[in-house]
């Protein structure tokens, strides 16, 4: 359904003026309407800047988006460790960071306390290495438990200064680390980037119901806008890590209470004398509900690529915390071969 050129959502109120209607979200007409808060708040009419954006990813080769439905699955996590495995692969590396109320990736990349700087060419982005430049409002903060109480023009108005003002220089890919859900900070990006050309959008669920439902929406939200889903990847599919990483416990009942003993020490010097035939294979457990068929059911469903499933390793979440890449040594030997055959998928749609 149109009006004019603008593009009007199937779900709008009889007699919608346009989201890019000087009155869409203020009419009579909008009252009620699901979509009223995102069209009140949208950027209107021919945007200036938009020319300057379009100078500025005529650099950027390739644009991923990192979309979840809800909070808590790993979304940044992912971009993360997709921009240590694309730089350790030699390619020149972007990652933007425009979740502007929980801004994460400047610790998960080891960068928290850094500042950004200005050149006559512009914001320079933050250097991991030579070939992983980051950028995100957790370096503008005055300190890292400031709350960011912004609406939403104010948002969009943060997104578009990173995307015109920051000099990212010749880059082979900018991954662009959303917030969750389907808010203003995805309307703009996807305003403001999709003249330039956006390859599509990794999205991240975990495996249970209560996600699925809202990354379903995610994956409409990108179906509706005319973001192509490169895949879903399912994290925290089930609980991985080797034998000897596990604790061991003995709870005993001592009168009306219940009494738990650490026997760690025991039982791995147990396995290793007596079964150490053990101490090659890893502990798996489902952690959340899969029963329904997870992620890799929902695509089918929905039509869209299942680039895989990352187990939940206790050294990725180290690794995240200490803001370093998963791939750098042997730790994380559960997560990493994961994530790099997704990484591996992304590069081949590219190639």
């Amino acid at each position: 359904m149109e009006n004019g050129n603008q593009e009007i959502p199937e779900n709008a109120n009889e007699h919608c003026p346009g989201p890019q209607s000087e009155s869409a979200g203020k009419s009579d007409a909008c009252e009620g309407c699901p979509n009223q808060q995102i069209c009140a708040t949208a950027p209107k009419g021919p945007d200036p800047d938009l020319v300057a954006i379009a100078e500025r990813m005529a650099t950027v080769k390739h644009k991923i988006l990192v979309l979840s439905g809800k909070g808590g699955v790993g979304k940044s996590t992912v971009s993360a460790q997709l921009s240590f495995a694309l730089a350790s692969k030699d390619y020149q590396v972007g990652l933007l960071d425009i979740d502007i109320c929980g801004p994460s990736i400047p610790k998960m990349l080891g960068l928290e306390g850094q500042d950004i700087h200005q050149s006559n060419l512009g914001w320079s982005p933050i250097y991991v290495d030579s070939n992983l430049g980051v950028m995100s409002i957790g370096f503008m903060l005055p300190h890292p438990d400031e709350a960011v109480i912004w609406r939403g023009p104010r948002k969009n108005g943060l997104i578009k200064q990173f995307l015109k003002d920051v000099h990212w220089g010749e880059i082979d890919y900018l991954v662009v680390d959303a917030p969750p859900g389907t808010s203003d900070e995805h309307i703009s990006i996807v305003q403001f980037l999709q003249a330039t050309g956006i390859d599509g959008a990794v999205v991240v669920t975990t495996p249970q119901q209560v996600s699925l439902i809202d990354v379903r929406k995610e994956i409409s939200f990108c179906k509706k806008v005319g973001i192509k889903v490169l895949g879903v990847v399912e994290n925290m599919s089930r609980l991985k890590q080797p034998v000897l990483d596990l604790e061991f416990e003995r709870v005993f009942i001592e009168g009306k209470e219940s009494i738990v003993e650490d026997v760690t020490e025991w039982a791995q010097k147990y396995i290793k004398e007596n079964a150490p035939e053990l101490l090659t294979l890893f502990a798996c457990s489902k952690v959340f509900d899969s029963s329904r068929g997870g992620a890799a059911k929902m695509c089918i469903d929905m039509g869209v690529p299942f680039l895989g499933t990352v187990p939940m390793d206790p050294q990725l979440g180290k690794a995240a915390e200490e803001g370093r890449s998963c791939f750098e040594d042997q730790k994380c030997s559960s997560s990493a071969p994961a994530l790099l055959r997704i990484v591996e998928q992304l590069i081949a749609y590219h190639e």
